[in-house]
């Protein structure tokens, strides 16, 4: 294993891209940067940002660049992330938010940029049935079996249906996705930089095929 990576995982909402983000972290030993759960600690805390984000987040729109760019710019300048590298996971979303990352890591280029593709269809089954703790923010899927009230493991707090999780916002986010998102694969395609993983297989079986991505791109 090749210690360290600076990585972005690409991909719709719902293929398990956050999932295999944190294993990913733990195994390349840096930290796994995710806006979407930035943002949604931004929400809780009642924070300006986070009651900007809200309104946004709850219809399945994107925070504007501008915003985005610089919450991550802060971050990436931090000292676990500038010695160690870093998993991007929900940045960048738009080819503007690629450009300005490309300016912010220009001392210290990316090793990997990874499309975790999963169908549409796919996507659509698995976040209706997704469910997710309101304290903790641990993942479920929901089966129809569960005991209600429905209490997490990690914590103890209540596990719930998140709140942009409606069908209408799912589908709005895969819209936007199509939209605004895909045309980073061009993009990155383009320099030369992305690394397509079949994310449709067992989750040890994409964890697999995504460590060995990362470390043939950085042995390039």
């Amino acid at each position: 294993m090749i210690p360290g990576a600076r990585l972005i995982i690409l991909g719709r909402q719902g293929a398990g891209k956050g999932t295999q983000c944190v294993r990913l972290s733990r195994h390349f030993v840096v930290p796994h940067i995710s806006t979407g759960d930035m943002l949604r600690a931004a929400v809780r805390e009642g924070t300006p940002l986070g009651q900007a984000a809200k309104e946004v987040m709850d219809s399945g729109g994107l925070v504007g660049d501008d915003t985005m760019v610089g919450i991550v710019s802060e971050r990436l300048n931090s000292d676990d992330a500038r010695t160690r590298g870093y998993i991007l996971d929900g940045f960048p979303r738009t080819v503007g938010q690629a450009e300005a990352l490309d300016l912010v890591t220009g001392e210290r280029p990316l090793d990997a940029v990874i499309d975790l593709d999963v169908p549409r269809s796919l996507v659509l089954e698995r976040l209706s049935a997704r469910r997710v703790c309101r304290d903790c923010g641990t993942n479920y899927v929901a089966s129809g079996n569960e005991r209600q009230p429905w209490i997490c493991e990690v914590c103890g707090g209540d596990v719930m249906y998140r709140a942009d999780d409606t069908p209408d916002a799912i589908n709005n986010r895969l819209d936007l996705y199509e939209q605004q998102t895909s045309p980073l694969i061009n993009y990155y395609q383009a320099t030369g930089r992305l690394t397509v993983v079949d994310g449709v297989a067992s989750p040890d079986e994409v964890f697999a095929r995504l460590t060995a991505a990362v470390e043939a791109s950085r042995r390039k």
